[in-house]
């Protein structure tokens, strides 16, 4: 287990506490500018934080040098060596250390196999696509015999279809390897495809944290919500005339239905004044107004609505988030 005790990744911000556990993937999410990159830079080695313990398997890592920690880190600018075969580029780090050369081929074998690259190990990295090419560069950390991978956004720069592609692929391999792995991204859609547990990180501190059915299901917060939500939360007030507040609640876009599809169980109506639609994939997002806010609805397939057009919509009172009233 990797567990962090009271850090504080800058000086102005709040610590927290956090264990990451052993064999998972954990997505560590957040928007830019959260702290994501910061605190996968304190696990490696390379910065320090305003104050915190980083343990590994109870073991006190906080000052380790980076080269002597179990940990490799794949950025999303990923290097590979240009005029290195693919087996070159795997065995790289360990290029210099106490390894017979029978048993690094081994290694690159394995690892090649293991990610997919098996039959590539005598090209060069403009001969792969950009999806080997990023599995090289992840190859390359394994190679170190990391127990902890660190991944910051390492598709970013890659295209939605081949990202989404690359997501599943990886996420496949992952489970086979027994590594414990730290995937930093801005994206909620990885942490489905990709994570066992979450941490959501704003303004660089920690907003929740645990498995992520439970932390979808149930957020502590409106900011925890939309973190999770993509486009985010929709928020709606109603008022408690026995407590004399407005608690807010809000509902994700995806949990918002057309007066036309069927409904069932205990359902709250809206009017929605639409303002502009447009299609994503296989998918419509609706922008338009609640109760003078501004709300968004995804629904799947074409739907070709006027703009201005009111529309009766419901959601499901089971899929209402309740937050306190502080938060209107």
């Amino acid at each position: 287990m990797l567990r962090l005790q009271n850090l504080t990744i800058e000086p102005n911000s709040q610590a927290f506490d956090h264990n990451f556990e052993s064999k998972k993937t954990t997505v560590v999410l957040g928007q830019n500018n959260s702290g994501k990159t910061n605190l996968l830079r304190f696990i490696a080695g390379l910065s320090t934080p305003a104050q915190g313990t980083l343990f590994l398997e109870d073991k006190d890592i906080t000052f380790t040098k980076p080269q002597q920690r179990p940990v490799a880190l794949v950025v999303q600018n990923f290097v590979n060596y240009p005029n290195w075969s693919v087996e070159q580029n795997i065995l790289s780090p360990l290029r210099g250390k106490k390894i017979s050369k029978l048993d690094q081929k081994k290694r690159a074998h394995e690892l090649a196999e293991t990610l997919g690259l098996e039959g590539l190990l005598s090209r060069l990295p403009s001969e792969l696509s950009g999806g080997q090419q990023q599995r090289l560069a992840i190859a390359r950390a394994l190679a170190q015999d990391a127990s902890v991978l660190l991944l910051d956004e390492p598709f970013v720069n890659l295209d939605y279809k081949l990202r989404e592609a690359i997501t599943l692929e990886l996420r496949d391999l992952l489970k086979t390897n027994e590594t414990t792995v730290i995937y930093a991204t801005s994206n909620p859609r990885d942490a489905f495809a990709m994570g066992d547990e979450i941490l959501l990180l704003n303004n660089r501190t920690k907003l929740q944290g645990g498995a992520i059915l439970p932390v979808y299901l149930s957020p502590e917060t409106i900011e925890a919500a939309d973190l999770m939500s993509d486009p985010q939360t929709n928020i709606v007030n109603f008022h408690d005339k026995q407590k004399q507040t407005d608690p807010v609640c809000a509902v994700r876009p995806e949990h918002v239905y057309l007066e036309s599809e069927a409904s069932s169980g205990e359902i709250k109506n809206f009017e929605f004044r639409i303002s502009g639609s447009e299609t994503s994939g296989d998918e419509t997002i609706l922008h338009g107004s609640v109760q003078d806010r501004a709300w968004v609805i995804r629904r799947p397939g074409m739907i070709d609505i006027p703009n201005r057009e009111i529309l009766k919509v419901f959601v499901h009172k089971c899929d209402l988030l309740d937050f306190p009233p502080k938060h209107q």
